[in-house]
């Protein structure tokens, strides 16, 4: 019965990892009031990826509503063979990143956080490194940065064009 359920085979094309959960409080009048973060990435494996998180009173409810946000904030990723087009860099708040593209049968070589997002995405060969903090939500958002900086690969016959048109 499921399978005839619409929904269910929409949900099913996205790959959703939850990079981190946490617990936190917040002191009222009434006492500590805790809830749950959870950083969650989303994406198609098909060069789709997007980030969410999602707070909450459960860790269940936590985790859906950061699926919910992370699939509002899908964005296309330029691919070429399997890997990125350039090599980029990023700094965003204290996290450092360098992104590298890497010939066909490398793999992901990336640290945990960075990783999720790139398989995500659909990059299979990469080489990355992590520069900066160690904190986990930062490396995230600082490669769905690096993501949306790479430019797509123009082919030759357009790049040859457009430079007769500057040139007459």
């Amino acid at each position: 019965m499921p399978a005839s359920n619409p929904t269910t085979t929409s949900e099913k094309e996205y790959l959703e990892k939850v990079i981190q959960i946490k617990r936190v409080s917040k002191k009222t009048k009434g006492g500590n009031q805790i809830s749950f973060t959870a950083l969650v990435v989303v994406g198609d494996q098909k060069g789709k990826v997007g980030v969410g998180l999602g707070k909450a009173p459960s860790v269940l409810n936590a985790i859906q509503k950061g699926v919910r946000l992370a699939k509002k904030n899908l964005f296309k990723v330029p691919l070429k063979d399997n890997t990125i087009p350039h090599e980029v860099y990023v700094k965003k708040g204290a996290a450092r990143l360098l992104m590298k593209p890497a010939p066909p049968g490398t793999g992901i070589i990336a640290g945990g956080p960075v990783r999720a997002v790139v398989d995500a995405a659909g990059i299979r060969d990469i080489v990355s490194k992590i520069l900066g903090t160690k904190n986990k939500a930062n490396n995230v958002y600082a490669a769905i940065e690096a993501l949306r900086q790479l430019k797509p690969v123009r082919p030759l016959a357009q790049k040859t064009k457009k430079a007769k048109k500057q040139k007459g």
